[in-house]
């Protein structure tokens, strides 16, 4: 590989490099194991002292291919793909923090992260603070506790579409000697590269705009390789490992220690692998997502302007438009356009957005985001279903709010769409 690729290039070519008479494309193989005629050399393996793959559960030539083209395209050493976005966020906190340690985190998520933060975690001993993204650098600090293992955010709240401040969040993070931890779902490493804006892991829902056409369910943490574990907040990472014969990853790895540690620790005793033909699909996936992202943010634009000026709609949000209180961020760290889901209010609150969404024809009612095809969700009943009103207001989810995912289709098509749906809402 060409150090010099720019993203484009990688998106198609990166991961994989064929030798004379292999195939062109990645293959997939459907394999859970793999031959040696050695048994030191397997030996080799499992002591982690050879490369290979000798069990899918924690390494598979597929898998392989698009975690090293996803680590590439976002700036990364390494990464580890999973089975889902959930797991990719689970394993990644999982591998710095333990039952009695803290987590510090923006209160704008995901409502499944949300849930995980505020429900799950707490029951394996790991508390979560939650902070609003917009409070001050002083007042996120004082968040932090001696315990406190990182500082967790996504690029582009879901569904609240605020845009993070990169550079505050990173120099709390430093500060506080924790890593960053990022979910760049929405914007992709087309849009955004968090490592080149103080982020230490990247955490992706490849089932979203990776994958790009609703097809398989998988997630992909990326290590930035630049943190210094050796800070005596992270003995796991440092001191020998009893389960390894002593294995100490930073001494062994260096900059690659977390995502080795979350392969053969998390991997190995968790099991959230990736599936082949899912890691041949986001591979796919990836060669069209310059593209994609393109198209999503042109289109996201143009809706987001209509909806803001249209006479049945109470509010419209999206990053890309100047009324955004994160407009400026949006320039400053995604320049190359705001992603593809925006969101607004219907007049009429709550009803009137149930008669859209079901009047909507090319628009379908899914509960997903980043597909190619245009879909209309509303988050309040569904995916921050679980969490109280207090909670959902704080993730940026209001009782009116509708969640759009634009896609790739013509931007007349949409606008027609809408229109004649949103004239149903008001009857």
């Amino acid at each position: 590989m060409d150090k010099n690729w720019k993203l484009e290039t990688l998106a198609i070519q990166g991961g994989y490099e064929p030798k004379a008479g292999e195939p062109r494309i990645v293959p997939i193989v459907q394999s859970t194991t793999f031959k040696y005629d050695s048994a030191d050399y397997v030996a080799k393996l499992f002591d982690l002292e050879a490369p290979g793959f000798f069990y899918t559960r924690l390494g598979n030539p597929t898998a392989d291919a698009f975690e090293q083209k996803i680590a590439q395209m976002e700036g990364g050493v390494a990464a580890l793909a999973t089975s889902s976005g959930q797991a990719a966020i689970s394993l990644a906190m999982l591998n710095i923090c333990h039952a009695g340690q803290h987590v510090v985190s923006a209160s704008t998520l995901y409502g499944g992260t949300y849930n995980l933060f505020s429900a799950t975690l707490p029951k394996l001993g790991i508390e979560v603070t939650f902070v609003n993204p917009d409070a001050s650098a002083e007042e996120i600090a004082a968040a932090f506790r001696p315990t406190t293992r990182a500082l967790y955010a996504e690029t582009i709240g879901n569904p609240g579409m605020n845009v993070l401040d990169f550079e505050k969040f990173s120099s709390v993070a430093k500060a506080q000697q924790v890593p960053l931890v990022i979910d760049n779902t929405m914007a992709t490493p087309y849009l955004c590269r968090p490592f080149e804006l103080g982020a230490n892991i990247v955490v992706h829902s490849a089932t979203k705009y990776i994958d790009g056409h609703a097809t398989s369910v998988g997630g992909v943490i990326v290590d930035g390789g630049t943190f210094n574990w050796d800070n005596g907040k992270f003995p796991e990472l440092v001191e020998p490992d009893a389960s390894y014969h002593g294995m100490q990853y930073v001494k062994t790895f260096g900059p690659a220690a977390y995502i080795i540690k979350a392969r053969v620790q998390l991997m190995r005793d968790l099991g959230a692998t990736v599936a082949p033909m899912n890691a041949f699909l986001f591979n796919l996936g990836l060669h069209t997502l310059p593209l994609r992202m393109q198209r999503h943010s042109e289109n996201a634009l143009a809706l987001a302007k209509h909806l803001e000026a249209h006479p049945s709609v109470s509010w419209a949000c999206y990053p890309g438009l100047t009324s955004h209180p994160s407009h400026e961020r949006a320039q400053k760290y995604l320049p190359k356009g705001a992603s593809g889901v925006l969101t607004f209010g219907i007049k009429g609150g709550a009803a009137a957005g149930k008669k859209f969404m079901e009047a909507c024809k090319l628009i379908a009612l899914v509960v997903h985001v980043g597909d190619a095809r245009s879909c209309v969700l509303h988050p309040a009943s569904t995916t921050h279903r679980q969490l109280t009103e207090e909670q959902q207001l704080s993730s940026g989810v209001s009782p009116d709010l509708i969640r759009l995912s634009v896609g790739i289709e013509h931007i007349d098509d949409l606008i027609a769409d809408l229109d004649q749906a949103l004239a149903v809402s008001q009857k």
